[in-house]
């Protein structure tokens, strides 16, 4: 894939001419970063000439993520509001002001003829500043509930991509599409067995098996819930993929020490493995785990993060456990409820295969083509 060059832009095509530039920014959690990888991948396929470059946050993860998907990415000194700790936003504005002018010298130097934001505190600057200066944007919105800086950009995007029906509230209707969330390729196309995913992890083809992810940051509450009742499983006779985040990465694995039955590591990079071998799924409920998990067929226990601006993952399990696709246990009770649901779950069938049938209505597998070719056609 191409590298942006710096050097010599001004006479780039339009995109219209085989060519051209975009700007893709955002990230902060891998929620973001993958539909966003998705999407670049979507474009170079349809237009194999067009530059991309990602503008990103320096010390997230999309600064390792994207150069791995083999694209550039420039780092922009920026912070989010901090909801926990009002005294560690001291510095924000001064962080907002010096973000202003990074963007300024890279929409200068790169020129792009487009503009994609798809979330992550890193995505306002560089919209904000590409429309006062006319240049097409695009926001994908992936949660149930828009976030603030997308509402405030979507009065001047040229189209917003969004994920679920009633997003008029948010935005103007006349700018809205749904196409929901980009899934990777790897698990929108996966063809990976059970059998293959259970031998991925070395665990028993024969045993019932969960899978407990908690977003690529990890989730306390779900860690704390397995660690308490971590005997639950074995005798049970089930088995534990568990993905903790770095946070809970050293605790979890050596509460799973010496059990077979239980595999824990910090973080999955083949989820398409732990997708196949998995019977019955713990999850947060960020945009993308709830449409990989549409995508996948999954019967889940979603275990929402709280403190998620305006509490959007509660918003987005709750649109799904209307529609009886999925179950939801609150994170404050999750101590308690959370291993007791999940083995009642794996042991109803007839529970199981109702949630399956009904999630799998919502899966969308193309979201990341027709975003491509919604924002190829505008030039």
């Amino acid at each position: 894939m191409s590298d942006a060059k710096s050097e010599n832009t001004a006479m780039v095509p339009p995109l219209g001419g085989g060519g051209g530039r975009i700007i893709i920014a955002g990230g902060g959690t891998g929620g973001h970063i993958f539909p966003a990888i998705a999407i670049a991948n979507a474009i170079k396929k349809m237009q194999p000439q067009t530059e991309i470059l990602f503008v990103g946050a320096k010390g997230k993860m999309e600064m390792e993520k994207v150069p791995q998907a083999g694209y550039k990415i420039e780092g922009l000194d920026i912070a989010g509001f901090n909801r926990s700790s009002l005294i560690k936003n001291i510095g924000l504005p001064f962080k907002l002001i010096k973000s202003f002018f990074q963007v300024k010298k890279i929409i200068n130097t790169f020129k792009p003829d487009a503009v994609i934001g798809v979330g992550g505190y890193s995505s306002f600057p560089v919209l904000r500043l590409a429309q006062s200066k006319g240049i097409k944007t695009f926001i994908h919105e992936s949660n149930s509930f828009a976030g603030k800086s997308n509402m405030m950009l979507g009065r001047k995007a040229t189209k917003i991509f969004v994920a679920t029906d009633g997003m008029e509230k948010f935005f103007p209707s006349q700018k809205i599409q749904i196409t929901g969330n980009p899934v990777r390729a790897t698990i929108s196309q996966s063809a990976v067995t059970r059998e293959e995913g259970i031998k991925f992890f070395g665990l028993d083809p024969a045993k019932k098996t969960i899978l407990s992810v908690g977003g690529s940051l990890g989730a306390k509450s779900i860690n704390e819930a397995l660690d308490k009742d971590i005997e639950a499983f074995e005798k049970n006779d089930l088995q534990l993929i568990w993905q903790t985040g770095k946070p809970y990465g050293v605790k979890g694995k050596q509460r799973g020490e010496g059990r077979k039955n239980i595999w824990v590591n910090d973080f999955i990079t083949q989820m398409e493995y732990a997708y196949a071998a998995a019977d019955a799924v713990i999850s947060r409920s960020g945009a993308m785990a709830v449409t990989e998990l549409c995508v996948m067929k999954k019967p889940v226990v979603f275990v929402p993060f709280p403190f998620a601006a305006e509490d959007h993952q509660t918003v987005n399990a709750q649109n799904l456990v209307s529609k009886n696709a999925a179950l939801i246990i609150k994170d404050n009770e999750a101590a308690e409820k959370l291993v007791p649901t999940i083995i009642h779950l794996i042991n109803d069938g007839s529970k199981q295969n109702e949630l399956k049938n009904n999630i799998e209505k919502l899966a969308i597998t193309n979201a990341d083509e027709i975003i491509a070719k919604e924002i190829l056609d505008t030039f």
